[in-house]
């Protein structure tokens, strides 16, 4: 039997060095967390901040840490493949980014991410360097202990890599 092994240690590495770029660029820039914050009007989408740059809408509901696991799960996504629970989990966890999982949770809610592609995705990164069957890679992928992809997503995944 394939021991599992949870993917924590790469992403988790990742985060650190985007979040550490995020705040050498806002730093440089001279924005503070609460540069849009200050007044009690909701942001409005596409309105433009001192820099002519358009902001992400960030209405009075959500809180610094939803806007900050938001960005932080936009940024996992642009570098590997997520399930929800995945996603959920590295953003929750100790061993990941530690935000309150209800931040994480809201945040995840709050993402136009199709899964099924993600796991098309993973499978496709774990065949660049693994030999997968079609039902091993279901389990990899829907695993509690692997990528917590549901199980029609990991089938899914598995039969558009070509495995079932």
């Amino acid at each position: 039997m394939r021991t599992l092994k949870p993917r924590l240690d790469k992403r988790t590495a990742a985060a650190i060095l985007m979040s550490a770029a995020i705040l050498v660029a806002l730093a440089a820039s001279g924005e503070t967390s609460t540069s849009s914050q200050s007044s009690n009007a909701p942001a409005q989408n596409g309105t433009a901040n001192s820099n002519g740059e358009n902001n992400k809408p960030s209405g009075p509901h959500y809180t610094l840490s939803q806007q900050n696991a938001i960005h932080a799960a936009e940024n996992y996504l642009e570098t590997t493949a997520f399930s929800k629970a995945g996603l959920i989990e590295q953003l929750s966890s100790s061993a990941g980014d530690k935000y309150p999982h209800q931040d994480a949770v809201f945040a995840v809610d709050h993402l136009h991410v199709n899964y099924d592609d993600q796991a098309v995705k993973a499978a496709k990164n774990y065949l660049s360097t693994s030999s997968f069957s079609c039902q091993g890679m279901i389990e990899q992928l829907s695993s509690s202990a692997g990528d917590k992809y549901t199980v029609a997503q990991a089938e899914y995944g598995a039969k558009k890599v070509g495995l079932c």
